[in-house]
């Protein structure tokens, strides 16, 4: 399964917003002859005629090698790395539906963010069970994809307990301004990079309210702690939560100015509804559908979430920023740890 840095592949990339498309790119640059399948007949056409997409990635200019496709046949056929990227509520019948032409030599790979909202299944529990028979890798970190395209030094990691799928992913993927470390631990990366959408929520909430740095410190750090609790509980090592896929990408999240999660956050803050907030956007912000699946999921596990409850509440049953904020802070006191 391993093969040699540089020693190009044909891949195959499912999903083509602006995450799907900068690794499809990345992946092009490095040699590799690449499809990228796309529901979207406009997004195919600007991807061949004129090497940019420009409904999900505008500005961006693609590799001439990249290819793209709308027929899901075409797309995975002789692929020996399969890249999903559909958003986390669409995944499922993305992957079943071009099931049939996956390769039986291929490694999968997810950079698909979330949690099944019906099912609770992590996103490579997903597409093994739809794609059965084949290693499956996932894919997580700090990386807005607006800079992965403009080849800012960026690193993530690839987690897969089959070692060598996780070092063919690094191998195919790895660049000098792309780094890409590996590790076993899957539910850890998968579950940092899910989580840290609603904790990008709740501190947009905050900066929409105005509050300052102190608490938006606060919140990160108690919200790491939350999300490395929750990892635990179902069987993560707490020590990935200290990585790129948990602190990294939380940081990133919670800060940057391009993230959609923080930005419909700072919405809700400033007096709009979710429905209003979400309104008009072409980009998913996964943070909304992770926020009910993280708390059904702490639910079955008896964690205890007290930075994601407040922010269901605030999404789905209409309690005031400013009050979510004040039954945080007058909550029992105690240890820092647990």
């Amino acid at each position: 399964m391993s093969t040699e840095s540089g020693s190009p592949i044909r891949c195959a990339v499912i999903g083509a917003g602006a995450w799907g498309t900068a690794i499809a790119d990345r992946l092009a640059r490095n040699g590799h002859a690449v499809t990228l399948w796309a529901r979207e007949a406009d997004v195919v056409e600007s991807v061949n005629t004129r090497h940019e997409n420009a409904r999900f990635l505008a500005g961006a200019t693609l590799h001439s090698r990249l290819r793209a496709s709308s027929d899901m046949a075409d797309a995975l056929r002789g692929a020996s790395l399969v890249v999903y990227a559909a958003p986390s509520h669409v995944l499922r019948p993305v992957v079943a539906s071009g099931a049939t032409y996956v390769e039986n030599h291929a490694v999968l790979s997810v950079a698909t963010k979330g949690i099944e909202r019906e099912t609770l299944a992590l996103m490579t529990d997903v597409v093994a069970s739809e794609a059965p028979g084949r290693a499956v890798v996932a894919i997580s970190g700090p990386s807005f994809a607006v800079e992965v395209a403009a080849q800012q030094p960026t690193a993530v990691v690839a987690a897969c307990d089959d070692v060598s799928a996780a070092t063919f992913v690094q191998s195919a993927m790895s660049a000098p301004e792309f780094r890409v470390y590996t590790s076993d631990d899957v539910i850890g990366v998968e579950l940092g990079g899910a989580l840290k959408n609603v904790m990008a929520l709740a501190t947009g909430i905050l900066d929409g309210l105005g509050l300052g740095y102190n608490p938006r410190a606060a919140l990160m750090t108690r919200g790491l702690a939350e999300m490395t609790r929750l990892g635990v509980a179902i069987g993560a090592r707490a020590e990935t939560f200290a990585g790129l896929a948990g602190l990294g990408d939380l940081v990133l999240t919670c800060t940057g100015a391009l993230s959609r999660n923080r930005a419909v956050g700072v919405a809700i803050g400033e007096g709009q509804t979710l429905d209003q907030a979400l309104a008009g956007k072409e980009s998913v912000a996964e943070g909304v559908l992770n926020t009910q699946s993280a708390k059904a999921l702490a639910d079955r596990a008896g964690v205890e979430l007290p930075i994601i409850d407040a922010t269901y509440r605030i999404l789905f049953e209409g309690q005031a920023p400013r009050a979510a904020v004040a039954e945080l802070m007058a909550r029992e006191l105690r240890a820092e740890r647990d």
